[in-house]
């Protein structure tokens, strides 16, 4: 009797032991399941960040060309190109395009400032009119939409406040696009202002 109850018990350990095993594989498979799920879902939110982290810091737009002042005459906040002002620099004109591999971006969302040793505008206002402060934009061989696209240009004109500077005036214009860094362009005005002059 002894020995027979004795081999049901090793009979039902045995069951036993199988089904706790199978729960520890079971559990074991489920837990690996979501371990493995949270590490490519931390992958994947850490790819995110670094890409947006890197179409934050890096330029979607560039510039083209040289940076050209003009010495207009301005009358009552509104300048005029047919009449130069041989004392101070009141436009600035430049052109951008997009940097390699960028999306278009819209050039109604442009965000221009503007800061020298006297006098800082944050955003300057858009303005299809030459009055003083104010900016406009034309897309060059452009689709007449506002996106600056692949292989268009865009000529800025940044009217300037206060008359613009006076010659040897250091100046900066900052070009903030919706996404990616902020180009700043800083200049000085020449000792010699005429109509039209390349500034460095």
């Amino acid at each position: 009797m002894g020995g027979k109850g004795s081999r049901r018990r090793k009979g039902f350990t045995g069951l036993e032991a199988a089904i706790v095993l199978t729960a520890f594989v079971v559990v074991a498979a489920v837990f690996s399941y979501v371990v493995l799920n949270a590490g490519f879902f931390t992958t994947q939110k850490s790819k995110e960040v670094v890409h947006t982290g890197v179409e934050q810091a890096t330029s979607s737009i560039e510039l083209s060309g040289d940076v050209i002042g003009h010495g207009w005459q301005c009358t009552n906040g509104t300048c005029s190109p047919n009449t130069a002002d041989p004392n101070n620099l009141t436009v600035v004109e430049f052109y951008l395009t997009l940097t390699a591999g960028r999306h278009p971006i819209s050039m109604d969302d442009l965000v221009i400032s503007y800061t020298d040793k006297d006098t800082h505008v944050g955003n300057i206002s858009r303005s299809d009119n030459l009055t003083m402060p104010s900016w406009n934009y034309t897309i060059i061989n452009g689709d007449g939409d506002a996106l600056l696209e692949f292989g268009e240009k865009a000529r800025i004109r940044v009217v300037l406040p206060d008359y613009g500077v006076t010659k040897n005036q250091e100046f900066t214009i900052e070009v903030k696009p919706a996404e990616g860094a902020t180009l700043a362009i800083t200049r000085t005005a020449p000792a010699s202002i005429d109509k039209t002059v390349s500034l460095h």
